[in-house]
C-alpha cells in the first residue's frame, strides 16, 4: 500500500539551523521537455530515493506560482512509473521547514505543491542538508536536489554538512537560479565538497532544468558511466565537476 505523504516539520530536535524552480511562461515545448526529464527521472531511478528540496521564501514570490504548477505536472508524470521513492522538503518563513514523507504516490506530493506559499524569511539550506544526511543515516538516498536563489546562512556551517553528506555518500546538486554571487559560490562549494555537481540555469528556460534533471537521473540510476552516455550539455556540465569516482557502487 502506498503511503500517503504528510509534511512534517524539521525542528531544532531533528536538525539544525544552519531560491526555485523557473517559473517564467515557458512555452508548451519547455514544458513538454520538463515533463519528459521527470519520466526519465521516475524511470532511471527504480527504487531509489531522492530529496527534492526548494526555498520558497518571498524573494521567489514573482515566479512561484508557475513553479507550482511546473511541480505539480512532474510529480504526477514521475507517478506513471512504479517504484520510485521521491520526498519532497521546502523551508519559508520564519524557521519552517517541512519534508513530506518518503512515497511513491507522486499525485499527493502534487497537491501538496499547490498548497505551499511563499512567505518572507531567510534560507535554511543548514536544514536541508542536516535532514539528508540524517535520512541517509537510516537508508540509502542517491542524491539531494536542491533548487533556489539564495544564500543567508555561514558557508563553512553548510560546508560542514556537505562533508557529512559525502561520507554518506549522497551527491548534492545544486541548481543556482539568477545572479546572486554569494549563492552563487555557496552552492558550487557544498556540490563540490559532497561530490556532486553545480549549474545556474536561466529562468527564462524550463527546459534548461529538465536537461539538468535528466542529467542526475542517469548519474542516480548508473553513476558515471550512465551521465558518460547522454549527448547533452547539461551531462557535460555535470561531468566535468564530478570527482573520477563518483558513482562507483560497492
Amino acid at each position: 500500500m502506498t503511503e500517503k505523504p504528510k509534511d512534517r516539520t524539521l525542528t531544532p530536535a531533528t536538525a539544525r539551523d544552519a531560491g526555485a524552480l523557473p517559473a517564467e511562461r515557458s512555452s508548451a515545448s519547455e514544458i513538454a521537455a520538463f515533463l519528459e526529464a521527470a519520466k526519465s527521472l521516475a524511470v532511471s531511478a527504480g527504487r531509489g530515493r531522492l530529496v527534492f528540496a526548494l526555498d520558497a521564501t518571498m524573494s521567489r514570490q514573482p515566479t512561484w506560482d508557475m513553479a507550482v504548477t511546473l511541480q505539480a505536472d512532474m510529480f504526477r508524470a514521475a507517478g506513471e512509473a512504479a517504484d520510485f521513492s521521491v520526498q519532497l522538503v521546502y523551508f519559508r518563513g520564519l524557521g519552517e521547514c517541512r519534508a513530506s514523507r518518503w512515497t511513491r504516490d507522486t499525485a499527493e506530493l502534487a497537491r501538496l505543491m499547490q498548497k505551499i506559499d511563499c512567505r518572507g524569511g531567510q534560507t535554511q539550506i543548514g536544514k536541508v542538508l542536516r535532514h539528508a544526511a540524517d535520512e541517509a543515516a537510516r537508508a540509502p538516498v542517491a542524491a539531494l536536489v536542491y533548487i533556489g536563489d539564495a544564500m543567508e546562512e555561514e558557508v563553512d556551517h553548510l560546508c560542514e554538512l556537505a562533508g557529512e553528506l559525502k561520507l554518506r555518500k549522497v551527491p548534492c546538486f545544486m541548481f543556482h537560479e539568477g545572479g546572486d554571487p554569494t549563492a552563487a559560490a555557496g552552492f558550487r562549494e557544498i556540490a563540490r565538497i559532497s561530490g556532486g555537481a553545480f549549474a545556474r540555469f536561466d529562468a527564462r528556460s524550463a527546459g534548461e532544468l529538465a536537461a539538468l534533471l535528466r542529467a542526475v537521473a542517469a548519474y542516480a540510476s548508473g553513476g558515471r558511466a550512465a551521465l558518460e552516455r547522454i549527448a547533452e550539455p547539461a551531462a557535460r556540465l555535470l561531468l566535468t565537476q564530478l570527482p573520477p569516482e563518483a558513482g562507483r557502487r560497492g
